[in-house]
């Protein structure tokens, strides 16, 4: 998959059947869509364009700070690349990409830079300065640039919108399990392991303090999971703290892991964390030997889960 971030510089050499959108999570929904788009793009010897933005649109034009994605651009990116998708396009939105008329955007970004045969858009989408344009008008272009227009039903759109909104829904309440059912594979954050206070190795349960940098990221609520990630080659399982810590007095809110079976220095490094499950609430404990004694019934009971599982 070829990645392409400065369009300017940039130019089709072959036709393109695109669809345009934000794409967060490449959900289950987005996969469908998706692979109708390859498939017809290997069938008519196009390329299959994604054309996306960063960043949200929502962003700038409603400056909705506090809004969350399910996926950094990064991760989008890596799960788009396993769906078979020749170019993604990731155009910068800002306040004068957003007063782009339609048919600018159409003509010189669609036409002469992608060299669009196709365009694959829902039945609702909207675009050019003020989302003033619609999926007529799109019809009214391809009439006269010649390109076919393939519209995304009610139903497909529905689907879409609905798991988006129902994968943000069950992350904020820990549900890590049904956003799985709709991504179609496990959730995941990206950060890197960062130095902390180091109590956990003083109570025998040496953690990887997780630091991720995004702060648009969406984080599953406070809680402790059962997860896994990817070192050196191998997936490695652990259970997974989110919270604000309350039984150590002065230590900060974190995210931290603790990895069964592994002791090796992974300071710095950038991880991949996976979410299989949701394991219980945080809690307030009297004592730190307490808290030791509940981290080791969360182990036990991490490692039987763990061992039920069957590869994925």
């Amino acid at each position: 998959m070829k990645e392409i971030t400065d369009i300017s510089k940039f130019k089709a050499s072959k036709g393109s059947v695109i669809t345009i959108g934000t794409f967060d999570g490449v959900h289950l929904g987005h996969q469908k869509i998706i692979r109708k788009l390859v498939e017809e793009a290997n069938q008519r010897d196009w390329y299959s364009t994604i054309f996306t933005f960063f960043p949200h649109p929502r962003m700038v034009v409603q400056h909705c700070n506090d809004l969350k994605l399910i996926y950094t651009l990064e991760e989008k990116s890596q799960k788009l690349s396993t769906l078979g998708i020749d170019q993604l396009i990731t155009h910068p939105f800002d306040e004068k990409f957003s007063q782009m008329s339609a048919r600018e955007f159409v003509e010189e970004f669609l036409i002469k830079t992608l060299n669009m045969k196709k365009v694959v858009i829902g039945y609702d989408h909207r675009f050019g300065r003020n989302r003033t344009a619609d999926i007529d008008d799109m019809r009214q272009f391809g009439v006269q640039y010649g390109f076919e227009v393939e519209e995304i039903s009610a139903k497909e759109i529905n689907e879409v919108s609905v798991s988006s909104t129902k994968i943000r829904e069950a992350l904020a309440q820990g549900d890590v399990k049904k956003a799985w059912d709709y991504l179609g594979s496990p959730f995941l954050i990206t950060g890197q392991v960062v130095h902390g206070m180091k109590l956990g190795r003083e109570i025998g349960f040496p953690t990887a303090n997780i630091q991720v940098d995004f702060p648009y990221k969406l984080i599953p609520k406070d809680g402790i999971y059962i997860v896994y990630s990817i070192i050196s080659g191998k997936k490695i399982y652990g259970m997974m703290s989110i919270g604000k810590n309350p039984t150590i007095p002065g230590k900060e809110p974190s995210m931290e892991v603790f990895f069964f079976d592994f002791d090796k220095d992974i300071y710095g490094e950038t991880l991949q964390i996976y979410f299989l499950q949701y394991h219980r609430t945080e809690q307030k404990f009297d004592s730190i030997e307490a808290l030791k004694a509940q981290l080791q019934q969360d182990e036990i009971i991490s490692r039987k889960f763990i061992s039920t599982l069957k590869d994925f």
